[in-house]
């Protein structure tokens, strides 16, 4: 009886969860977002793979830089302006299609918001020779890490790329976005500018 009870009360609440939508709540604990998110601490706001984070800085932990010297994350700073992570790959067309454009315009990004870009390559041990000579034909100005075994990935969730975080003057994460379509680093661009005022 009891079995059937407990039963009962999970079929009901995962029948609901799909009802339950909120546009903006802030909680700790857990939410469950229509979408799918699990929500923890964050400021969940619904649209198809887009979350407002709030309160959550970068981890004290070490990716690589291009020369295989340890770098660690939480040292990034851009002297209180926002900050762009974009996690990518260069086997992900994407990624690349995503920073080539935000390359096209980055140089008018900082010279009205002070923006700084890093991009974190998650090509493992096998694809990691591939990252220098891909950014030098590319002429990217960002900043370049790399997160082969895919710690950092992990700590902020990362599961799929293109995955970018925006970060505010004080390093929090404040939005981010997984996967690319064109005309997304205009979205990207006006949540920029809001936190540059």
């Amino acid at each position: 009886m009891r079995k059937k009870i407990i039963l009962n009360l999970f079929v009901i609440i995962i029948a609901i969860i799909p009802f339950f939508s909120f546009s903006q709540v802030t909680g700790t604990g857990f939410a469950i977002h229509p979408n799918g998110y699990i929500a923890t601490n964050y400021h969940v706001i619904e649209g198809q793979d887009k979350i407002i984070v709030e309160e959550r800085t970068l981890p004290n932990i070490e990716v690589k830089t291009l020369k295989g010297d340890a770098f660690n994350i939480s040292q990034l700073d851009n002297d209180g302006k926002p900050m762009v992570i974009s996690f990518w790959a260069t086997w992900c067309k994407p990624c690349k299609k995503e920073l080539n454009n935000i390359s096209e315009v980055y140089e008018d990004w900082q010279d009205e918001t002070g923006v700084k870009l890093v991009a974190i390559s998650i090509d493992d041990s096998r694809s990691m020779s591939k990252v220098a000579p891909y950014i030098n034909a590319s002429d990217w100005e960002y900043e370049v890490y790399l997160d082969p075994n895919k710690d950092l990935c992990r700590l902020l969730g990362v599961s799929t790329v293109p995955h970018t975080f925006l970060l505010n003057g004080e390093k929090k994460i404040v939005w981010q976005h997984r996967g690319y379509i064109e005309g997304d680093e205009q979205e990207l661009y006006d949540k920029i500018v809001e936190l540059a005022k």
